[in-house]
């Protein structure tokens, strides 16, 4: 880790003890907010817009969050800025819907102007969620390339059986209990086998068999990758352990 990303690690972990602290490094940082809700708004952001307000609380809730598991912090703060932005964007949505249907006349070509709408909303909704996700897998392909391990491996090296897949569960669920075993993976670049087969109390020849599975799993559960995450916890869940 370079020198400047160990700095703002520092002044992260005094800002969460230090509400001045947090005020002066959201200060500090206001043109990489600024800068990130232009990204959204695909123009840049005016000191009345609302976004501009809950990207700067993004900002501050990710000071609060943050953990060196967790990767740079510049790059899991844009992350929560961006979700934050996509959550208030669609809550507008469903409000608006809602106000439509309870003020508009019940005539048929209201009712076909509000259908219309909401289309229009879930298709720019939709597309926004396609482009967090691509960049979620870009990302991630580039963390992985550190690792060793591409897409293609871990397609290739999923658990197939139901019974290897439960074993890789219980490693994840102990991992991510562990922060510990997180940060040793993040900064050795390899998966502590031994310690996980051990916590979570599974044969380590199951896990070093899904090895380059297991990098991305790790991976999606320490550096923000919240749409990511929210798939591969689904497929974790099933397990009951997750």
């Amino acid at each position: 880790m370079d020198p400047e990303a160990r700095k703002i690690i520092s002044q992260v972990y005094h800002a969460k003890e230090d509400n001045a602290a947090a005020d002066e490094l959201i200060a500090m940082y206001m043109p990489f907010i600024k800068s990130e809700t232009a990204k959204f708004l695909k123009r840049p952001p005016d000191p009345s817009d609302d976004e501009l307000s809950i990207a700067m609380f993004a900002f501050y809730e990710s000071i609060r969050n943050y953990s060196r598991t967790r990767g740079a912090f510049l790059k899991f703060a844009a992350m929560q800025i961006k979700n934050r932005l996509i959550d208030n964007y669609r809550r507008e949505r469903r409000n608006k819907g809602v106000i439509s249907l309870d003020t508009a006349a019940a005539d048929d070509d209201d009712t076909e102007r509000i259908e219309t709408l909401r289309d229009e909303h879930n298709a720019y909704e939709e597309q926004e969620i396609r482009e967090a996700t691509k960049q979620e897998i870009e990302e991630l392909s580039g963390q992985m390339e550190d690792f060793g391990v591409s897409m293609r491996d871990v397609a290739d090296n999923s658990p197939r059986q139901q019974r290897t897949l439960e074993s890789c569960q219980k490693a994840v669920y102990y991992a991510r209990n562990h922060p510990d075993i997180l940060e040793e993976f993040l900064r050795t670049k390899r998966v502590p086998l031994a310690k996980l087969a051990e916590g979570a109390e599974v044969e380590r020849k199951s896990l070093e068999r899904h090895r380059r599975y297991l990098v991305a799993v790790l991976l999606i559960c320490t550096n923000g990758y919240e749409i990511l995450r929210g798939h591969i916890m689904q497929v974790l869940q099933k397990g009951g352990t997750a």
